[in-house]
């Protein structure tokens, strides 16, 4: 792998750089000689079940190392949450955002607030993340996703458990974030939501049913 060669020309805005990436489980093929960028705005990873979204999200985190292939990842801040992570379940809701604070030099305070309002979090913040629903989980993490500034996000499946208002405010913040000429989203779902039919993506990245 190569996670971080040389830094880019000046003119490039690419976030990610994938050439030929192969990943496979011991057991379980994945992708091969898979190819893509990664830029400002939105992008979708696009997947059925076991094709591989939420590990192709892992290997653009840095959290998994692909089998060959080149990974190219622009030195800025990602923000990456795996639902699937059960080392914060100790903590409170409050004090998970407060540990992603802690983590994001350009966390804005007052999105947190305006997100935590917008999802209707006020009354779970001092429950424990193991008392939480898992769409309550997942809606903590998304207020961490949108306060956090990171210039790259990623999100698994961000509308997976959410009631419709909830899923209504994921929508609109993805809408936001394809418009945003600096920071990068991607999203990993089985397709991409009605809800975001006609907004105008940076890339599509199809690993098949």
């Amino acid at each position: 792998m190569n996670a971080s060669p040389d830094t880019p020309p000046p003119e490039s805005s690419d976030l990610i750089r994938a050439d030929r990436l192969d990943f496979a489980y011991p057991d379980q093929p994945l992708f091969r000689a898979l190819s893509f960028t990664v830029g400002p705005g939105l992008s979708v990873v696009r997947a059925g079940d076991g094709k591989g979204k939420s590990t192709l999200l892992r290997l653009m985190a840095g959290a998994l190392a692909p089998s060959a292939g080149q990974l190219w990842r622009a030195p800025a801040t990602v923000f990456f949450a795996d639902p699937r992570d059960e080392r914060e379940d100790a903590l409170t809701a409050r004090q998970c955002l407060r540990a992603h604070a802690g983590r994001f030099p350009d966390w804005n305070a007052a999105r947190e607030q305006a997100m935590v309002e917008r999802f209707d979090l006020a009354e779970h913040l001092d429950k424990g993340l193991f008392m939480l629903s898992t769409g309550t989980r997942r809606k903590v993490w998304l207020v961490a996703a949108c306060a956090s500034g990171a210039r790259l996000v990623l999100l698994d499946q961000p509308f997976g458990a959410l009631d419709a208002p909830a899923r209504a405010v994921v929508a609109q913040c993805l809408t936001e974030a394809a418009r945003d000429p600096v920071c990068g989203w991607v999203v990993a779902d089985h397709e991409l939501p009605a809800s975001l039919a006609d907004v105008v993506l940076a890339g599509l990245i199809d690993l098949g049913d």
